[in-house]
């Protein structure tokens, strides 16, 4: 069962180790209605924490050329918003701990002037100008202004199961851990998007919720999800249903595991989960991300004991990002982080039967969050 809750897994994680190597970042993402052209646009929030222990009076900034060179690793919360279409952007701002409140038990929530986050609730704002953004290249942005006032409710999750358990969080096996509490979640407010209003209605919101924690970032990088789905098969839209593929190259502590995926589809109320981890259901799986001139490209093919997943996805560079994290010993690795919400695609959905294919539904699917990026390992 991966439609499982457990906000224990969402609390913040910068324990131990940690503390003063490891990030933990809590996102979300969504579609808002413009007020006056009622033209949709998908936008994102992300608060994302930074070596609470290496902390200073202000948010020490690893790309800044002196951090850099005298290797200061960075430390801070940042909370990143941003749209993607062909106006698209990411914008950051950055506070130092003192500045910082967290609960570290549960639920969790993030506070920081006006800005903040919780299980329920999402609040703030960010304004950079052109100028400072030209004086700051450390701070890894675009510039605009972007607020928000937003309603969070949380309805499919997908607990990925042993990886993100108590005890691989105590021993800090993995180098990047990920948990979707929230892989269908509904959201409504409003966004304030360089003065322009948008409104966030739960319906039309086709949301999403999870986080990642760690002390690094995993090569290749990939995420899929989308719950704005139609049977091509019926032609009616599937209301109770969502599906999430993540993963890459996952390392427990220096063993790397090559090219594997977690996915979840919630289809209907019925349950379909390809998890390598939960290695009684012989799952295996195959993937490609592609670039070519004008998109990029996914397909990942699963199988278990009783079923197969096939999943095709596109979506035009032109709305999409480059996203841009560094990882807490400073290094930034992913240069080329391909990232959208504006992916469509198909799944494929069979069952196993007296050792036959079944197809169980064709279906389209729109709104799709999706990442895709690689580094070169040294």
């Amino acid at each position: 069962m991966f439609n499982k809750h457990d906000i224990s897994r969402n609390e913040c994680m910068l324990k131990g180790g940690f503390k003063k190597k490891g990030y933990d970042w809590w996102w979300h993402s969504f579609t808002a209605i413009n007020a006056t052209t009622r033209e949709e646009k998908p936008f994102f929030i992300e608060y994302f924490l930074c070596n609470p222990a290496l902390a200073e009076d202000n948010p020490v900034l690893g790309q800044l050329p002196k951090n850099k060179q005298s290797g200061k690793a960075p430390s801070y919360l940042m909370v990143k918003a941003g749209c993607w279409g062909e106006t698209h952007l990411q914008l950051h701002r950055f506070f130092a701990w003192k500045d910082v409140e967290v609960n570290m038990g549960i639920p969790y929530s993030v506070s920081a002037a006006d800005c903040y986050a919780s299980e329920t609730e999402l609040k703030g704002s960010i304004s950079l100008s052109k100028e400072e953004v030209m004086q700051h290249p450390e701070y890894m942005c675009d510039y605009g202004s972007l607020a928000w006032d937003l309603k969070v409710d949380k309805q499919v999750a997908f607990n990925v199961g042993y990886g993100a358990s108590k005890l691989f969080r105590l021993i800090e096996a993995f180098e990047m851990y990920w948990h979707a509490e929230g892989m269908k979640t509904l959201y409504s407010g409003t966004i304030t998007f360089n003065g322009e209003t948008y409104n966030v209605l739960p319906e039309r919101s086709y949301g999403y919720a999870d986080k990642n924690w760690g002390r690094g970032f995993t090569s290749p990088w990939v995420w899929l999800s989308s719950n704005h789905m139609v049977s091509n098969i019926t032609g009616k839209q599937l209301e109770n249903s969502v599906f999430d593929i993540g993963g890459g190259r996952p390392k427990i502590y220096f063993l790397a595991l090559n090219r594997q995926l977690l996915s979840a589809f919630w289809y209907e109320g019925k349950e379909y989960e390809f998890n390598f981890s939960k290695f009684w259901t012989f799952t295996r799986t195959t993937f490609e991300s592609s670039e070519t001139e004008d998109e990029i490209l996914w397909y990942v093919r699963q199988e278990n004991l009783k079923a197969v997943m096939e999943t095709h996805v596109r979506c035009f560079k032109k709305d999409m990002l480059l996203v841009n994290y560094e990882a807490p010993d400073g290094s930034k690795r992913h240069n080329r982080l391909w990232n959208g919400g504006n992916g469509t695609g198909n799944i494929k959905l069979y069952e196993k039967k007296k050792g036959k294919l079944e197809l169980i539904d064709d279906i389209a699917i729109t709104h799709i969050g999706c990442e895709y990026g690689e580094y070169d390992e040294d």
